[in-house]
């Protein structure tokens, strides 16, 4: 007997996996509101209940981050997400505007390609499974091959409860062993409605270029600023925690700070305080060496890595309790390795004069790579924050709170996501926090509300006088028009006899319309 092809296992998994999918979504598009909501909660709470277990599976598969945070990342990911869609209708009449005689009917998009990175496998899966479903849509992963079995456990969770809930077998599918090619094929496969793409940029441009709809994310190489009137110990502290937070695989982790000079001392001193350690040229030098060998790309070996970890590998000797590796810097470029998107607890440190000077160092540092993701600022001057926003060319600031967390809703109002749009700015269709709405298309019935007179057919057509709109209001008749326009209604019907002449019925007119 020949051995199996793996290759051509794994494509017909995919085949078998999307045909599932789509037989359950289309019995699953007709349940009713609470028969979905039912589903989603029950997929919540399993997910969040195994959290630990998914984050401990997750570092021991990957080797990134930290267990600990992993596990605030699933909860985020299953209730956090949970809870901001809980109330969102996505079954029948969704909305009724009067006013403009309009009503809004929810439809779902069909099947979901689901892509999921090594770096957040479990709770973006999790995520995607929670917003797919509550749009009435099946959704197939395609795992990073390796975080395959984590994020499948991931997923096996979400099914498992939607079942029991309900929900029919096969609403989340996936592949145990992804290859380039079957995820190639799942995104060009003909039952898949929708790309969800969360990656390398690698897999993003191939998610553009499958000829499907779809949702990509871009790099985040996120400055922060901390401004002169900013809380100096709150700022960094925050700051380090966030940068530090599962070892800095979030894509809305702080990259590079930029400090105006000001507060430098003080904040280098409250750096050193909350467990950073400060490189020296020779020591900077080894480190650039590790974050980029080949100028311009980053070493995957250093992503999610610990800062002593780190400092090993780079030949470097750290105190045992170091949180954070930070070189000072003045250049940016894709030949300057502190300036370009880490994805680990290393820091570029720029010292800037002022705002004007700090608005140009976050832009240089967004067009090297970032430009749509988050920009974070520490400031108590809400005109500053206001001048950011105007300026940066990102869907996302972030103010006086940890942008790792803070960008996915974590510690702001922001729309609890594990996938961060850029808008054009960074080559996506949307600037959103990815979420339900994005999942279903939304079909309008609308009625009546005006009139437009349609010129028969060869009727001369007498275009609008430069200046006036194409549909212009009748003028109003005068007053005299008016009594005019009575006295000959008035007289149709009496008839002009010398009884009834006319000086006297326009007397009574006008005697009657100066009373109005």
């Amino acid at each position: 007997m020949q051995p199996i092809d793996q290759d051509l296992q794994t494509l017909q998994d995919m085949r078998n996996a999307v045909r599932r999918a789509k037989e359950a979504q289309q019995a699953f598009q007709d349940f009713s509101q609470q028969q979905v909501d039912r589903v989603v909660k029950a997929m919540a709470e399993a997910a969040y209940e195994k959290s630990y277990e998914l984050a401990r599976l997750a570092v021991e598969e990957t080797g990134l981050g930290v267990v600990e945070h992993k596990v605030v990342k699933n909860q985020i990911g299953s209730r956090g997400v949970f809870e901001s869609i809980a109330t969102t209708k996505t079954v029948g009449v969704i909305r009724e505007i009067p006013d403009r005689k309009i009503i809004e009917v929810a439809a779902p998009f069909g099947v979901i390609a689901g892509i999921v990175p090594v770096t957040n496998p479990t709770s973006t899966a999790i995520f995607k499974s929670l917003i797919a479903v509550k749009a009435r849509n099946a959704i197939v992963f395609s795992p990073h091959p390796s975080a395959a079995r984590c994020t499948v456990e991931a997923a096996k969770i979400c099914l498992e409860a939607a079942v029991e809930a309900g929900a029919p077998g096969g609403l989340i599918g996936w592949m145990d062993r992804p290859t380039m090619e079957a995820t190639e094929g799942l995104m060009k496969h003909r039952d898949v409605n929708l790309i969800l793409a969360t990656g390398g940029s690698g897999l993003v441009r191939a998610a553009y270029s499958s000829g499907k709809p779809a949702y990509g994310v871009g790099p985040g190489n996120v400055p922060v600023f901390i401004e002169k009137t900013a809380d100096v110990p709150s700022a960094v502290r925050k700051i380090i925690e966030s940068k530090t937070f599962d070892n800095g695989t979030i894509c809305a982790s702080e990259q590079a700070i930029i400090v105006d000079r000001n507060i430098r001392e003080m904040v280098i001193r409250e750096c050193k305080n909350n467990g950073a350690y400060f490189l020296h040229e020779e020591e900077k030098r080894k480190m650039e060496r590790l974050i980029s060998p080949v100028p311009g790309k980053l070493n995957p070996k250093i992503v999610g890595k610990s800062a002593v970890v780190l400092a090993q590998m780079a030949g470097v000797s750290v105190p045992p309790d170091t949180r954070l590796l930070i070189a000072e810097e003045s250049k940016i470029g894709k030949d300057v390795p502190f300036s370009l998107e880490k994805l680990s607890p290393i820091f570029a440190f720029y010292t800037v004069n002022g705002v004007e000077e700090a608005l140009g160092t976050c832009e240089r540092l967004l067009e090297l790579g970032g430009r749509g993701h988050t920009l974070a600022l520490h400031t108590r001057d809400d005109e500053i924050a206001r001048t950011f926003a105007l300026r940066m060319p990102v869907s996302r600031l972030v103010v006086n709170t940890p942008s790792s967390l803070g960008a996915v809703g974590g510690t702001t109002g922001l729309q609890a996501s594990m996938t961060l749009g850029c808008g054009t700015f960074g080559g996506n269709i949307t600037s959103d926090n990815i979420t339900v709405h994005h999942l279903m298309n939304i079909k309008r019935l609308a009625f009546e509300t005006k009139t437009v007179e349609i010129p028969k057919s060869g009727q001369l057509f007498s275009a609008p006088q430069a200046g006036h709109a194409y549909a212009q209001p009748a003028e109003q008749p005068t007053q005299e028009e008016q009594i005019q326009t009575v006295i000959d209604r008035v007289l149709a019907q009496v008839g002009a006899t010398p009884a009834v002449d006319r000086e006297t019925v326009a007397s009574l007119v006008s005697e009657v319309i100066a009373r109005l």
